[in-house]
């Protein structure tokens, strides 16, 4: 399944709930230490910084979409975009 994802990063707030709400751990949020590029797994000035997304194990089932309390994640299947307008 062809399954990619949008986080509007600007406007999220790093709170996690996508994280969390995710069972197949598809997402994971972190930032990166800019000298040793290492994953550091907290947000900087309250803000996510990157967001990872694994497709192969993402199922589709856009629970993270209803999870964020913001609307900045999208899921896009087969050309088909899933926003929170779009349920």
């Amino acid at each position: 399944m062809a399954l990619a994802v949008h986080i509007n990063i600007n406007r999220c707030t790093g709170c996690g709930n996508c994280v969390v709400s995710c069972k197949v751990d598809a997402l994971e949020l972190s930032t990166v230490d800019p000298v040793t590029n290492a994953k550091i797994y907290a947000v900087r000035d309250g803000r996510s910084v990157h967001l990872d997304f694994r497709s192969e194990l993402c199922a589709g089932c856009g629970v993270c979409i209803g999870a964020c309390p913001y609307e900045v994640i999208s899921l896009a299947k087969n050309n088909q975009i899933r926003t929170p307008w779009k349920r």
